[in-house]
């Protein structure tokens, strides 16, 4: 997949700049607001704790649910994402039972996903989180096919939170090729550099979740020649 070489500016519109710390503060999402802001980014991430918060015109919110485990029953993970709708979210991640996925159970997670979808249906984005690095590509195929069947907007890497690790560019060539184009496909966990974010997108991504964002955009500044 080739692409316009891509600015600071576009490619700040990539990004969900994301703090999901369990330890953040208040006073830290005020601060990625503003630093949102200022770079531009497509949206914030944050906990659903922090929800509602204050935007600026034109920065969207996303939050997640299910998260990090996706070991929640789905009736709770669908009223954690109606409630961060109601509480003023955009977005929602959603994270499937992993393990369901490498038993093979995909119908269990089509279920999932269909469930947290009933609760928040359009124009609400239902981003569903498949952790790809803990599934080999046959799971990662079939999970990203159940969630298009459920309805979901995009698939996602990772939470960047699994020991198994969060993106990489060889996970979202599978999940692009899977989806067609028909789905958004979001990069997240471990992406940390400009040579990052830009193999990530020329991969087939859509979306980035960033929490070092700045850094990112500043790579970027700092060597043209991407």
């Amino acid at each position: 997949m080739t692409h316009e070489p891509l600015d600071a500016r576009a490619l700040a519109r990539f990004v969900d700049h994301t703090l999901l710390k369990p330890e953040a503060t208040r006073a830290d999402v005020e601060a990625l607001v503003a630093e949102a802001a200022a770079l531009g980014a497509y949206s914030i991430c944050i906990s659903p704790s922090f929800l509602p918060v204050t935007v600026p015109d034109g920065l969207l919110v996303a939050t997640v649910c299910g998260f990090p485990s996706g070991k929640h029953h789905s009736d709770v993970k669908a009223a954690e994402a109606a409630r961060a709708v109601a509480d003023g979210a955009d977005e929602v991640d959603m994270v499937i039972d992993v393990g369901a996925a490498r038993e093979g159970r995909f119908d269990d997670v089509r279920a999932d996903v269909a469930a947290v979808r009933a609760a928040v249906p359009a124009p609400t984005v239902l981003k569903v989180i498949i952790e790809s690095a803990a599934l080999d590509d046959h799971q990662i195929v079939a999970v990203c096919q159940a969630a298009e069947a459920a309805g979901a907007d995009f698939v996602k890497t990772s939470t960047g939170f699994h020991p198994s690790g969060g993106a990489s560019v060889h996970a979202v060539e599978v999940m692009a090729a899977t989806v067609g184009g028909r789905l958004g496909v979001k990069a997240s966990g471990g992406v940390r550099t400009a040579a990052d974010a830009l193999a990530m997108i020329e991969a087939g991504a859509t979306r980035l979740g960033l929490s070092g964002t700045a850094a990112v955009l500043a790579g970027l500044e700092a060597d043209p020649g991407y």
